[in-house]
């Protein structure tokens, strides 16, 4: 179904009566927290594991596809990382995305639990889920999974991190990933009225995340004006984009992030990278963390599990 002209007044009423993230992003981190409350717990199974570095330590949760069921050698891996902004978002409010996820592709998800900005900013994210990677794909005794068995995930930041995680990868030559999907991810370092992609100015202002609010976000990951120029901050930035993974792009219809992330599928594919685009009509951005009974999610899975089946081929 569209949306109507009475849920786009509704939307743009609530988009301009946003929080100032900038200042107030603990809040919006509290609120981010409360209202992904999962209140399914009892009915599927899950591990919470912590990675130990040199000074700090990462925590990680692992959902299993059954309620109870023995996991080594059994299922492929997704490695997750969530979304919102670098700067809210958390392993227990994706709580509910994950148990989804992990059931309806049949995969275990590993979801990261990475240092938020401003306290952690740039790079910190993207070192918490590179170590992580690092430590699944080198150490294959874990699970008793192959390598060729995990796959990246992430939706909007966390699929920023996954495709900043796939460059940095390539060039520290630690270790190959071989397959990636980014759902509506952040690609580019502007997101003001200079920005050259149309999505930004057509759905940045009446569609819950504004483009605004992308820019506030932005502003508070990075240390400095010269990370926007960073690569792994905006992969769009990159001047190389050969020897990245089998690529699948989801991106929504309605969100400023649209065209970037599909500018990004674009500029793979001309590297010889093997991709897949797909824009979910009538979606918004964050779509995804809806329930699996919503047209979009249910589209949105379809498409997940026919690029990881014939991945597996």
């Amino acid at each position: 179904m569209a949306i109507n002209k009475v849920v786009k007044t509704a939307l743009k009423a609530l988009s301009y009566s946003e929080i100032d993230v900038e200042k107030n992003y603990k809040l919006q981190r509290n609120l981010v927290n409360f209202t992904r409350r999962h209140y399914l717990k009892p009915f599927y199974k899950t591990w919470d594991h912590k990675i130990y570095l040199k000074d700090h330590k990462i925590p990680v949760r692992i959902f299993s596809p059954e309620a109870e069921c023995e996991l080594e050698g059994k299922y492929p891996i997704l490695l997750f990382f969530h979304g919102g902004g670098w700067v809210t978002g958390n392993i227990d409010s994706y709580n509910k995305v994950c148990t989804n996820m992990a059931r309806l592709t049949n995969h275990i998800v590993i979801s990261v639990d990475y240092r938020l900005a401003p306290e952690y900013p740039f790079p910190a994210a993207l070192e918490d889920c590179y170590e992580v990677a690092k430590l699944l794909f080198l150490n294959g005794s874990l699970f008793h999974v192959n390598k060729d068995d995990i796959t990246l995930i992430g939706d909007s930041a966390g699929g920023n991190l996954a495709a900043a995680l796939s460059l940095m990868a390539r060039d520290k030559k630690e270790f190959n990933v071989r397959r990636q999907i980014l759902i509506y991810p952040a690609t580019y370092n502007d997101h003001s009225e200079t920005s050259p992609f149309p999505s930004v100015h057509e759905n940045g202002t009446d569609y819950l995340l504004t483009s605004k609010r992308i820019s506030d976000y932005m502003k508070l990951y990075i240390k400095n004006d010269d990370d926007l120029k960073n690569p792994y901050l905006a992969p769009l930035l990159s001047h190389d984009y050969s020897n990245q993974p089998h690529t699948l792009i989801i991106t929504a219809e309605y969100d400023p992030l649209r065209d970037e992330g599909e500018e990004y599928g674009k500029r793979l594919r001309e590297a010889n990278n093997k991709v897949e685009i797909y824009r979910v009509k009538d979606s918004l951005h964050g779509f995804f963390a809806l329930p699996p009974r919503f047209p979009q999610v249910k589209l949105c899975y379809n498409i997940i599990n026919n690029f990881l089946c014939e991945e597996s081929k």
